[in-house]
């Protein structure tokens, strides 16, 4: 049988296509052979993000995976461990590949209904030095956490935590982008103290793919080794580096666009009977229902062509992004509201 084709889709901002304009910026890009350090654009790129975020260097990464991956291995050796989120990208949803591919331990710890790690578990999960144990080294924290906006005096209690402990930082800043606009600050400032910043440019901001770590100088010349590595190291990938400066000139401004279209989707599902709606802070919705509702509803959207993401147990999450646009949450809306009214 055919599978639909799909014609919204809210599972994601990663599936977003190149617009127009940022087409004709790729096709313009000069390039050259990065990995022998002669591409101009993905130099261009990388100077531009390590300098917003107030440091030496950037690196520029195929995927979020490999860039937080690389991040964590040149902050960390063997046998040692970082703190993080349970739940977060960097343990969760990257394969093990720290432990797999680093041999560095992740230590998950639980987080509030903000998405935030009370300091004191940061505190009690530092190990003594002691063989028995792995060495802690790094702590990690997520922003945006599951679409939650993570505050700024958060973060700086984190960045003092770690400094006290004499812990390296990295944040992962996904959708930092995100929780920039949602709090209305400087991305710039969302990061102060940390060592290192994973940023993503095929999310929220639209770019095909790509990601840029910044930090230190040497930081970023061991995470280059480490790129080289795991198989990152592209040639005349200025082509796609293009997009990501085109994406930071026009689809950064625009991503309150994409919050107010969450909180539309989110106070129309609220108003469904059998939908409980935890009430969005970034372009991320989830949605909380019974699970034969869910099994009906994904394959009946499946049938109209608009897709969201279903996970088991009846729970759900729609992503607003740039090619979704509010006449696009409209008819999601009505769909899922005759649905579930056995309208159709």
């Amino acid at each position: 049988m055919q599978t639909p084709v799909i014609r919204l889709d809210f599972r994601s901002d990663t599936v977003t296509r190149p617009t127009v304009g940022m087409r004709a910026a790729m096709a313009a890009a000069e390039v050259g052979d990065d990995v022998l350090g002669d591409d101009p654009t993905i130099k261009a790129l990388e100077a531009r993000l390590a300098a917003l975020f107030g440091k030496e260097a950037g690196l520029f990464v195929p995927t979020g995976t490999m860039s937080n991956l690389a991040a964590i291995m040149s902050h960390c050796q063997r046998g040692e461990e970082f703190l993080c989120a349970t739940g977060a990208h960097t343990y969760l949803w990257e394969a093990g590949g720290a432990a797999v591919l680093g041999s560095v331990q992740p230590q998950p710890l639980p987080v509030r209904a903000d998405g935030t790690i009370p300091i004191e578990d940061l505190h009690a999960a530092v190990k003594d030095d002691d063989p028995h144990f792995a060495i802690t080294r790094l702590v990690t924290i997520e922003n945006t956490f599951a679409g939650r906006v993570l505050p700024r005096d958060h973060l700086a209690e984190v960045v003092e935590f770690a400094r006290e402990r004499k812990l390296a930082t990295h944040l992962d800043g996904a959708r930092l982008f995100n929780a920039a606009a949602a709090l209305g600050v400087d991305v710039g400032h969302l990061a102060e103290g940390f060592d290192s910043v994973s940023l993503c440019l095929s999310k929220g901001l639209g770019a095909p793919l790509g990601s840029v770590l910044v930090g230190d100088a040497p930081l970023i010349a061991r995470a280059r080794r480490w790129r080289k590595m795991l198989g990152g190291g592209m040639r005349q990938a200025g082509i796609i580096a293009a997009a990501g400066l085109y994406a930071l000139d026009h689809h950064v401004d625009r991503l309150v666009e994409d919050h107010a279209n969450a909180r539309v989707l989110a106070q129309a599902f609220g108003g469904i009977e059998g939908l409980k709606v935890t009430p969005p802070q970034s372009n991320v919705v989830f949605v909380e229902l019974a699970p034969d509702l869910a099994t009906r509803l994904s394959e009946a959207l499946r049938e109209l062509g608009i897709a969201a993401s279903f996970w088991p147990g009846g729970r759900m999450r729609w992503v607003t992004h740039l090619d979704v646009n509010r006449a696009a949450v409209d008819e999601a809306i009505a769909a899922v509201r005759e649905i579930t009214e056995g309208r159709t």
